[in-house]
């Protein structure tokens, strides 16, 4: 699979209810869970002090990442989302232990 660098704002339209956010963001960590258990979701941050999510995702193409895993996000709908393709870097010091 590929790697892509996924960066996500989050935005809730006025007028939703706390209910519907809740609802969507259970929604949302169970799905997490399960796109990490298939090796979609492989590392995600929170940036201190921000609203916004950067993640190391994978897929076979840019277009299953966005319509088959990124698509099926609960909160998709409410998303920003801005994807950069990844490559391995000949300096790349390989996992840390």
């Amino acid at each position: 699979m590929n790697e892509y660098l996924v960066e996500i704002t989050t935005t809730i339209p006025e007028g939703t209810t706390p209910e519907e956010v809740d609802r969507r963001r259970t929604s949302e960590t169970a799905r997490a869970r399960e796109l990490a258990a298939d090796g979609h979701l492989a590392r995600l941050w929170r940036p201190v002090g921000e609203l916004r999510s950067i993640g190391i995702w994978r897929a076979t193409d840019e277009d299953e990442l966005h319509d088959n895993v990124l698509g099926t996000l609960p909160l998709r709908p409410w998303m920003t989302i801005t994807v950069t393709a990844l490559e391995p870097h000949p300096n790349d010091p390989g996992p840390i232990s």
